[in-house]
């Protein structure tokens, strides 16, 4: 995967998320587009959203200490979090594989998942 389309209502504001929560380098104009760059490679290009768009899931590898990281940034924002996709187990992680994971949504309304263990890997 080489990089995705990311609707928004507010681009800039999704992008910034993003790019603070995973302490990935700032979002840059390309066209349209803001565009954040992930550690692997695969870019987000952050797009303005039609009045009416569907919440996207976005899942992250990442490691142990990347983890720990935007888990606390995640905690210092008083985001709301769960350790389920249903968001039944609120304020909980899940240990799944032997890692952790953890399911948030950002501005725009799109669940994002930071998992440290790629399922089925334990």
């Amino acid at each position: 995967l080489n990089h995705t389309i990311v609707e928004a209502p507010d681009p800039a504001a999704s992008a910034q998320f993003f790019a603070d929560i995973l302490a990935l380098p700032p979002p840059k104009p390309f066209g349209h587009f803001l565009v954040v760059q992930t550690q692997n490679g695969v870019s987000l290009d952050f797009m303005q959203s039609p009045e009416t768009f569907t919440s996207q899931h976005y899942a992250f590898l990442v490691t142990e200490e990347e983890f720990d990281a935007a888990f606390a940034r995640i905690r210092e924002r008083k985001l709301q979090y769960w350790a389920d996709p249903m968001a039944h187990q609120p304020g909980e992680i899940n240990h799944h594989d032997g890692g952790r994971g953890v399911y948030f949504q950002d501005p725009a309304g799109h669940y994002l998942e930071l998992i440290t263990r790629p399922y089925g890997g334990g």
